[in-house]
Order: C-alpha cells, then structure tokens, then sequence
C-alpha cells in the first residue's frame, strides 16, 4: 500500500510541467529498487512482479486522475499554477543534491554537473530547442511513450517540460484527461519497451558510476527547472499586490515538495513520538 501510494504521487509529478515522477522515487527512496527489479525483471520474476504492480498501478492512476486537475488548473489558473509547480522544483533540490552526494562527492564531479547544463541548454534553450514535433496519431503517441519513459527512468528529467519542448505537452495531457484509448495504447508500448530497454543501460551506470551518473542528471534537472516559467508568467510581474501572491505560490509548492521529500523521516519521527508518549 505504501508503495501504491507512493506511486500515486509520483504518477501526478509525471503530468506536472517541471516535476519528475523519477526525482521522487529517488526522494522516496524507491528509485534504484525501481530500476533493479525492471532492469533483472527475469532473473527474479515473481518478487519483482510483486514489487512493481502496486507501484506502477498507483503511477498509473497518479497520471490518469491528475491529468484533468492539471488540464483544469492550466486552462484557468496558468500563471498561478506554474509559479506553484516552480515552488515545488525548488523544494526538491535539497533532497535531490543529497543523492547526488549518496556515496561521497569529489570536485570533479562538478564538471559533470556544468557539461549536463550546457547539454541542457543547447538541447531545450537554443533556438526554441533542436526538436519539434506536432501533430497526433500512432507515432507521436508511440514517441510520447519513449519520452515519459525516460523522464521516468532519468531522475532529473521531467517529462511534462521535455514532452512542451518538443511541441506534445498538449496531446499528451489531452489524450490521458480524455481517456483517448486510440492514443494511449502506442504511449503503453512505448513506454513499456523503452523502460525495459533503458532501464538495463541506468542499472549498469549506477552499479559502475553512481555519483557521475546522477551528477549529469542533477545538472539535467537544474537546467529544466525554469522550463515551467512561461513568458506569460513573466510578463504578469509587476511590483504590486500580484508579486505578492505569486512568491506565496513559489513558497506553498515549496513546502509541499519539502515536505514529500523528507515524509519518511516525518513518518519515523512521529511514530517514535507516539511510542514515547505510550511509554
């Protein structure tokens, strides 16, 4: 149930522009059990099995049902809702550079960390971004599946601001909020058959060189993160009563995403709480 439920709030990251399902399961602690038990899912069949379905079940739903939330909340409330999904990428820094520093941390890897933000900015930034697709059908249903795939399987990327960066955001949230089965089987494949395929290639990278591996993919993140500002959110600043509402917006998403980030230590504390008071 925990990890259902953990999968819920990672499948909402996945629809939120700037937040990525995968930087959870890090902050969760579920990412390299994740990419293990997909990764060998044959060597041990039954116990990952029974490790993935609730996870990728409450993914699922996380997606499916957030999707009309986020589809509602763009549609009415832009401005105000990316300056909170910006406030909920800054509260994930804090528990995504510990990851990072997981196994010890030389100067070194900072080079790592600046070629991922150069490698970000030529990709997502240069000339509106080297890719763009549009359009709806088979195919680009099919690569929206590859590229929630890797947002899910490579903390750091976010699915939702990779998918605007290639011109899908908008299919991809319309075909989950209406249900469109024509479109969201080719996203299942392609999701299905590149996470299997990429999660063998992450295993292998962690296992040899975990900390340059999440030093690039931190520098991916940092470089992502003002992706979910739009030009719309900056031209609504003005020194007035409105800049005033839009900070507590940043500053809610971030206690939020703080918040989640740290809920197992809350949990461990509170349960130690109650067990000294029952002394």
């Amino acid at each position: 149930m925990k990890n259902f439920l953990k999968g819920i709030l990672c499948g909402i990251g996945g629809v939120i522009p700037g937040l990525s399902g995968s930087v959870l399961l890090v902050i969760f602690g579920l990412y390299e059990k994740t990419i293990k038990a997909i990764g060998t899912i044959f060597k041990d069949f039954k116990a990952n099995l029974f490790f993935l379905i609730p996870l990728f079940c409450g993914f699922g739903l996380g997606i499916i049902g957030f999707s009309k939330v986020i589809d509602a909340a763009l549609s009415n409330f832009e401005i105000i809702t990316r300056f909170v999904f910006f406030g909920l990428i800054l509260g994930t820094l804090p528990a995504f550079y510990g990851e990072v520093r997981k196994y010890g941390y030389q100067n070194k890897y900072y080079l790592m960390t600046v070629l991922a933000i150069i490698v970000g900015i030529i990709v997502f930034y240069v000339n509106g971004g080297l890719f763009s697709l549009d359009g709806a059908g088979t195919v680009t249903s099919f690569v929206i599946g590859c590229v929630v795939a890797l947002a899910s399987i490579v903390p750091g990327l976010d699915s939702a601001s990779t998918l605007s960066a290639l011109g899908l955001y908008e299919v991809y949230v319309k075909a989950l909020a209406d249900f469109d089965i024509v479109s969201l089987v080719p996203m299942a494949l392609g999701l299905g058959s590149f996470a299997l395929v990429l999660s063998y290639f992450m295993n292998k990278l962690l296992d040899k060189h975990y900390t340059a591996t999440f030093s690039f993919i931190f520098g991916l993140f940092i470089c992502m993160a003002p992706k979910v500002i739009t030009p719309a959110c900056i031209s609504a600043l003005h020194f007035d009563i409105s800049l005033v509402g839009y900070v507590l917006c940043v500053i809610l998403g971030f206690v939020i995403s703080y918040l989640f980030s740290h809920i197992e230590e809350i949990i461990d504390k509170t349960k130690k709480l109650y067990k000294d008071r029952q002394k």
